[in-house]
């Protein structure tokens, strides 16, 4: 019998929240490193040198890799021969005791994006719980614990399907993947779960991801099992695709898939696939009755040393003096750089403008909207001197359906986020002569350092979904759709789809 003490789990829950805010698993920096060295892609390679950099920054800095901090995901197995000190609090309880303290550290304060009453009033809970536990039990005397913080963006790229028996899971992957777009910010591993039933398999895809990242290891052995056959496949078959890094097209797609499986009915095949993104963030732990974990903080030489290039053709911009028309003379695929000021809003702020506009009462008062930017962000607070926390876009594809009323109603002249739009509102980029630059998910802390000073304009009550006004020095993005609806997302993965055809077919011969 082990004596566990409730007060271990919360204090190891907060300081594992605080430490995968901010340090990525060596494996992944590893693979990352891998990919950048190998990437044939401008685009995909300067993509990937910015979450590299920014993963030094955010380990040097103590400050949240992205600014979305996740919904914190759990697995706890619990020995059979575990007893608590107490008995006043569940596991799920002292998890969440653990989240909210976490979420609440001054520190290094971390956003709540957590809402419930989901399908109603969405009402943001302010501590970022609860948090999703799975609870085993176990044989042994002590608790394992692995925990992870998952993003919006690639949570909600998951995608499940009832395949039948002999359908090839590789294949339905091979042809799914290409119709999750960017939301999910590749490059990233793929977690699938196969088997048990519908909600099995989700549980297993979401516990695969919390494994290394050893694919390279058993490319180098070679595959002894189904999973491990299966794995190679669908490695192979993704990156094939020639998605790239944030979909711009390139080498690597996938640093890893992972693959759990379980027992189904015989005439069923559940099959579930979550991605997890550039913002990796899981670490495990395991109480055996002498005190909360000691996570041990990785070596800052174990980062690689990456340098983003900012080259002679890139683009330089006033935005305090640009006009639509010369927003027409830049192309899909540059690189700019910003100065000056830009407005952000996401959902619940575009919503709202809707509402206004619907209702006749126009837009929301003090903010000027002529001729600019609307960014799609919702930031960690800041701490210290900082004029902001980490602000990296988030999934553009969702304000798609806000975009004709943004760009016919407002006076903007372009938007920034992360990811591919639809080909409707790449139609209305078009016919309103705006452009939509791509910053690179994942990269929020560098981004931040960007942003000199921030302010609350409008809707403050809605945190961190308010309308700010942020004054931005040299902040990268990319043309990714231009005022002649040129598409980066779709182009991209093209070329590079039929550059890697045209490799394999050199190698064969």
């Amino acid at each position: 019998m082990t004596i566990i003490r409730q007060q271990d789990l919360i204090d190891s829950i907060e300081d594992a929240l605080q430490y995968i805010s901010f340090y990525h698993p060596l494996d992944f920096i590893q693979a990352l490193e891998k990919a950048y060295h190998r990437e044939e892609s401008k685009a995909a390679k300067d993509a990937i040198a910015q979450i590299l950099i920014n993963s030094r920054m955010s380990a040097e800095g103590k400050r949240p890799l992205c600014q979305d901090t996740g919904i914190v995901t759990c697995f706890v197995k619990v020995g059979m021969d575990v007893k608590w000190d107490k008995t006043n609090l569940t596991v799920q309880q002292m998890v969440d005791e653990g989240t909210r303290r976490a979420y609440l550290n001054t520190d290094n304060p971390l956003r709540a994006s957590i809402v419930a009453d989901p399908a109603g009033t969405r009402k943001n809970t302010k501590d970022n719980t609860p948090s999703v536990v799975h609870v085993d039990l176990v044989a042994g005397a002590e608790v394992e614990v692995m925990i992870a913080a998952k993003g919006g963006g690639s949570e909600n790229k998951s995608k499940m399907v009832m395949l039948n028996p002999s359908d090839d899971v590789a294949a339905w992957v091979e042809k799914t993947l290409p119709t999750m777009g960017a939301g999910w910010c590749p490059p990233g591993m793929l977690g699938i779960g196969i088997g048990g039933t519908a909600e099995k398999a989700a549980v297993l895809a979401k516990e695969s991801l919390m494994d290394p990242v050893d694919i390279h290891e058993l490319i180098e052995r070679g595959a002894e099992t189904t999973e491990e056959k299966m794995r190679l496949d669908i490695f192979e078959r993704a990156n094939k695709l020639g998605i790239g890094a944030q979909g711009l097209g390139g080498l690597t797609t996938v640093v890893d898939i992972k693959i759990k499986t379980a027992p189904t009915h015989a005439a069923s095949k559940p099959v579930v696939m979550i991605p997890n993104c550039a913002a990796t963030r899981h670490v495990h732990f395991t109480l055996d009755g002498s005190g909360a974990a000691d996570l041990k903080a990785p070596k800052l030489e174990d980062w690689p040393e990456v340098t983003f290039e900012v080259g002679e053709d890139t683009r330089r911009v006033n935005l305090d003096t640009l006009t639509k028309e010369g927003t027409q003379e830049w192309k899909m695929g540059e690189t700019v750089l910003l100065t000056g000021t830009i407005l952000t809003g996401r959902d619940a702020a575009h919503k709202r403008i809707q509402d206004m506009i619907n209702s006749g009462e126009g837009l929301p008062k003090g903010v000027d909207f002529d001729n600019k930017f609307i960014y799609y962000v919702g930031p960690v607070d800041a701490v210290g001197d900082e004029a902001v926390g980490p602000a990296g876009p988030t999934t553009a594809t969702r304000m798609d359906k806000f975009t004709d009323l943004m760009l016919e109603k407002t006076g903007i002249i372009g938007m920034i986020g992360k990811a591919e739009r639809g080909p409707a509102t790449v139609e209305s980029i078009k016919k309103n002569k705006s452009v939509y630059l791509m910053a690179v998910g994942g990269a929020a802390y560098l981004v931040s350092k960007a942003i000199k000073k921030a302010r609350v304009v409008a809707f403050e009550d809605l945190g961190m979904e308010a309308i700010y006004e942020f004054e931005v020095e040299d902040m990268p993005v990319t043309v990714a759709v231009d005022s002649e609806g040129s598409n980066a997302h779709t182009q991209g993965p093209a070329i590079w789809k039929a550059k890697i055809e045209e490799l394999d077919s050199k190698l064969k011969s």
